[in-house]
């Protein structure tokens, strides 16, 4: 089934701009960067010189990747509960464009954000690291490994967090409600980025490929799975 990218591109715009205007959704996307940035800092700047060889064995970086996991929590979980807050829905759900569409257009104005913040984040923690991090320190935190992990996994796991926010928001009228179920939905995503980071759950050489591929069948299977549960008539009639 072709897909009209005119259609999605639209509908990705208009999420975009709606986020500009919603001051308290760019706060709270804000919060949780700064967080994962604050901890990480502070843990830098603690490291002695001598513990360079044991960060090698490790995989501290990863625990940036909570970032694009939860960011996507609040954008997704106001994509469509906003837009039925605001009673912004029906004119939208009465144009042409089918569910996949108006779904897969609201999940890449949520991802997009998402991971520009990610990026962001993780290259001034780079900065950081370089700068100011003991001697020893930098090379042993920044493995090239885990720098590529970083970047390929971001916007994969931002993916999947976005369709299970997606999910949550189809199901809820309250924008506040929608993205505090989001969080919790992805949170078990933050945990398993977390117990690998602190050596929890172990993955020497583990290849990166294969992750990554089992997490882009897991979006598109997400995005397929998600929009059997747009279900046009109740969300324009508002019927449960």
């Amino acid at each position: 089934m072709n897909h009209s990218w005119r259609r999605i591109s639209a509908i990705t715009r208009k999420e975009l701009r709606e986020y500009v205007r919603n001051r308290p959704v760019l706060v709270a996307v804000a919060i949780f960067p700064l967080i994962f940035l604050i901890q990480p800092v502070v843990l830098v700047l603690k490291l002695p010189t001598e513990v360079a060889v044991q960060l090698s064995q490790r995989h501290l970086l990863l625990y940036m990747l909570a970032v694009p996991i939860l960011a996507p929590g609040i954008l997704g979980g106001y994509s469509v509960a906003g837009e039925r807050q605001q009673e912004s829905l029906e004119p939208a759900l009465t144009t042409p464009i089918r569910s996949d569409e108006f779904l897969l257009g609201k999940a890449i104005a949520a991802v997009v954000p998402s991971v520009v913040i990610a990026y962001l984040v993780f290259s001034l923690f780079m900065g950081f690291v370089l700068l100011f991090a003991p001697p020893g320190v930098g090379p042993g935190l920044l493995q090239p490994g885990d720098i590529a992990a970083q970047a390929i996994l971001t916007p994969l796991l931002a993916a999947a967090a976005t369709w299970i926010s997606v999910a949550v928001s189809t199901r809820m009228s309250d924008t506040r409600v929608a993205q505090q179920l989001s969080l919790l939905g992805c949170m078990p995503l933050v945990v398993v980025t977390s117990l690998v980071a602190f050596d929890v759950i172990p993955i020497q050489d583990t290849p990166l490929v294969p992750v990554a591929v089992l997490l882009l069948v897991a979006d598109v299977v997400g995005w397929r799975l998600v929009v059997p549960l747009f279900n046009r008539e109740r969300l324009i009639t508002g019927s449960r």
